[in-house]
């Protein structure tokens, strides 16, 4: 059925507001790009981590390893179900590089998600079961109820969990306490001067905006070119968790760069590869042999301390550009 209110002026939002609420509109548009690029990053981070994960799973079958988590499909988890975690999921079901049937839900009303369990994703109550079962756990509740969330997770957490939280409002390194956990990520969206509000007002109602190519350019990590920043230290934590992912599948450093090369190199524009010393201290990765995988990397360091990844990437241009090449395509795929 259309909608019936379709071209009535009288109808619209802006009707009832007076000429000083007016001028706050903009601002139901930032939060329309907020939602926006919060779930974009997230679909990107997850189709980041899929497209690794069979090219490790490849790899290992073809040598004849013995299997890991690694090998299994990615699993996905999505704590709480308010206004953020909806979207973030419907964006999750648009893409099919991850079925349904992985991805799972835990909420305080797991009735009210009787659309997304005829879809095939599981829906239960319990923090517990999904920390335990998840490679990468959205955190998408309310500051105020973290601690307890954190509480119930914490035992069941494992080492190799992805947890990413958009609770932005506290910090990466509270997190790691309130979680004993150091593989997170916590994205820190900013405004940039000048106002490119305009560009999110069609994406109020997020529904197949994810292949916009427009929104997708004003949404990149790297340009910022919708006014909505969230920095080079998310970049690099998220190539971080690459990192980390090969070093939990046990692959040496030499095949670990490979794979992460061959990522960037498929998806992006741009001949350019990463090698140790952009990971790791110069000494550090003139001891590291090609066959010994590289050390953990402790996400919570990569976004709060610099880092010769960060190093590398604010002064090389080239492989920004690629970045941002991989994000564009990845996200239209």
């Amino acid at each position: 059925m259309g909608d019936v209110t379709a071209g009535l002026n009288s109808f619209s939002f802006e009707t009832g507001l007076t000429e000083e609420e007016k001028e706050f509109i903009h601002l139901r548009a930032r939060a329309a790009g907020l939602t926006f690029c919060g779930c974009a990053h997230a679909v990107f981070l997850c189709k980041l981590v899929q497209s690794l994960r069979c090219m490790i799973r490849s790899r290992t079958a073809n040598r004849g390893s013995l299997a890991s988590k690694e090998d299994r499909d990615l699993r996905v988890g999505i704590l709480g179900m308010g206004h953020l975690g909806k979207q973030l999921l419907k964006s999750l079901l648009e893409k099919p590089s991850i079925k349904p049937s992985n991805i799972k839900i835990s909420s305080r009303r797991p009735e009210s998600t009787v659309e997304f369990m005829q879809a095939g994703v599981e829906c239960f109550f319990n923090n517990s079961r999904l920390a335990a079962e998840a490679d990468i756990l959205f955190l998408c509740c309310l500051p105020s109820d973290l601690p307890k969330v954190c509480a119930a997770l914490r035992s069941n957490l494992s080492k190799h969990c992805l947890v990413y939280s958009f609770t932005s409002a506290v910090p990466v390194s509270r997190l790691a306490q309130l979680l004993g956990h150091d593989f997170i990520l916590n994205p820190q969206y900013d405004f940039v001067t000048g106002d490119a509000a305009e560009v999110w007002r069609s994406c109020i109602h997020l529904k197949t905006v994810l292949t916009d190519p427009l929104l997708i350019r004003a949404s990149c990590p790297l340009t910022a070119s919708g006014g909505i920043s969230l920095g080079l230290n998310w970049v690099c934590a998220v190539l971080y968790s690459l990192l980390n992912i090969c070093t939990v599948a046990r692959l040496g450093s030499s095949d670990a760069l490979c794979l992460i090369n061959k990522i960037l190199q498929e998806k992006g524009t741009h001949a350019v590869e990463l090698n140790a010393q952009n990971f790791i201290s110069a000494s550090c990765a003139s001891s590291l042999l090609s066959g010994e995988p590289f050390p953990w990397i402790s996400l919570t360091d990569a976004q709060t301390k610099d880092t010769p990844l960060q190093c590398f990437l604010s002064s090389d241009k080239p492989m920004r550009q690629c970045i941002s090449a991989v994000y564009k395509l990845l996200m239209q795929d």
